[in-house]
Formats: C-alpha cells, structure tokens, sequence
C-alpha cells in the first residue's frame, strides 16, 4: 500500500473559515453549499461548530420545535438559546451532530431531485425528514433515526438507511 505525504494529497486545497450560514439565502440553499464543499471546508465547519441560529431556522423548516432539535443532537437548550441569541456557532460533539444532520438534509435533497415519483416535485423535504426521523425504522431495530444523530456514525447509519431506502433496499 502506497503510503502519500499529506502534502501531495490535499495540494491546491486550502482550509478556509467554515462556510457561513446567510439566513436571507434559507435553508436549503445552506444545506445544498454543504452537501457540494469540499472536505477541507467540512473540517472548517467541524472546527468552527454551526451558527446556532441556523439550526433554530432548521428546526422551524424540519416542523419540529427547536427545543426537541436540540435535545436530538445533544446541546443543552440554555446553551443553544444563548449561543442562538449571540450569533454564536454551537460547537464540539452538538456541532458535529448538527452537520450530521446538515448533510442528512442534503442527501435527502438529493433523493426527492432525482426522483421520478410524481409527489417528489412538491415535497417538502425538510418538513417530510422532521418527520421521519421520529419513526422507528425496521432496519434500525425500531429505533428511531433521531436517536442516533447525536454520533457521526449514527448519523452515518442513518444517512445509509435514507439512501438504501431510496434505491428500494428497505421500504
């Protein structure tokens, strides 16, 4: 196995500041800059955490109340709120769950653009996975998503399922 210097691999590729979250722009035009950067600007945002206003944005758009959010991806509600407040990134494990979610939301985004199904042009993406991720899911031992999003390997889990599930792996 040939070994690379870190160097060569990531040469022409800067770290930048974690990408930011313009509320103007919503959402999912957030979610989808996410979905498209390049692994170097994840590590920024892993870095740097996630506004905590965007994810009381996500949590309006996901239909779910902001205090459940929260709770999902394991951030004290008091921090969040204060965090939320002073235009603070919510950092650490909850900020890495959060971007779990983020790119979540993307491959779901994904799923409902290439899909032919005829409801898939009007979905609502991000309403339908505040949803899902409360239903126990069969291939998650009846667990529900949500439960595991507080980890990147659940999230990873869970993003799979979603995936499977589009390709009609599980129904």
């Amino acid at each position: 196995m040939a070994v690379y210097p870190l160097k060569s691999v990531l040469s022409g590729v800067r770290e930048g500041p974690a990408l930011a979250y313009r509320a103007p722009r919503g959402v999912e035009a957030y979610v989808r800059e996410v979905a498209a950067a390049e692994p170097l600007q994840l590590v920024g945002i892993e870095r740097e955490g996630v506004e905590a206003g965007f994810v009381k944005d996500l949590a309006r758009r996901m239909d779910v109340p902001a205090t459940r959010l929260f709770a999902i991806l394991g951030v004290p509600r008091a921090t969040a709120e204060k965090k939320a407040s002073a235009k603070e990134r919510i950092g650490g494990i909850g900020g890495v769950a959060a971007l779990g979610l983020i790119r979540l939301m993307g491959v779901a985004q994904e799923i409902a653009a290439a899909s032919t199904h005829p409801d898939a042009a009007g979905l609502d993406v991000p309403r339908w996975l505040g949803r899902w991720i409360e239903q126990p899911q069969p291939a998650l031992g009846g667990r529900r998503p949500a439960e595991l999003l507080d980890t990147p390997t659940g999230a990873e889990v869970v993003t799979r399922l979603l995936g499977s599930m589009a390709s009609g792996a599980y129904q």
